[in-house]
């Protein structure tokens, strides 16, 4: 299984909400088992620059490529691309 996680900043933050309904589009893709977009609470001391965190799970690598590889994907991408100031990527293979 691969737990893909992905971290969001907003360049305004006004645009937050708009890029949660943005992201949660990529749900609507068949190839992941678990996804979840939601809002970072920030209670973390250290650092609050993360709006928004999408997770999801998937089967294998082929499952991953495949989400990757949907028009929606593309789509989503670029309608928040301009919306967006920082984002980070992890995939993590889990046992």
């Amino acid at each position: 299984m691969i737990r893909h996680i992905v971290f969001f900043s907003a360049r305004q933050k006004q645009d937050v909400e708009m890029i949660r309904e943005e992201l949660s589009a990529l749900g609507s893709i068949p190839h992941s088992t678990v996804f979840e977009v939601t809002v970072n609470t920030k209670v973390d001391w250290y650092s609050d620059e993360i709006d928004i965190v999408v997770y999801a799970e998937f089967a294998d690598q082929a499952a991953l490529d495949a989400y990757k590889a949907d028009p929606i994907y593309d789509r989503t991408t670029q309608r928040v691309r301009p919306m967006r100031e920082l984002r980070f990527s992890a995939d993590v293979v889990a046992a």
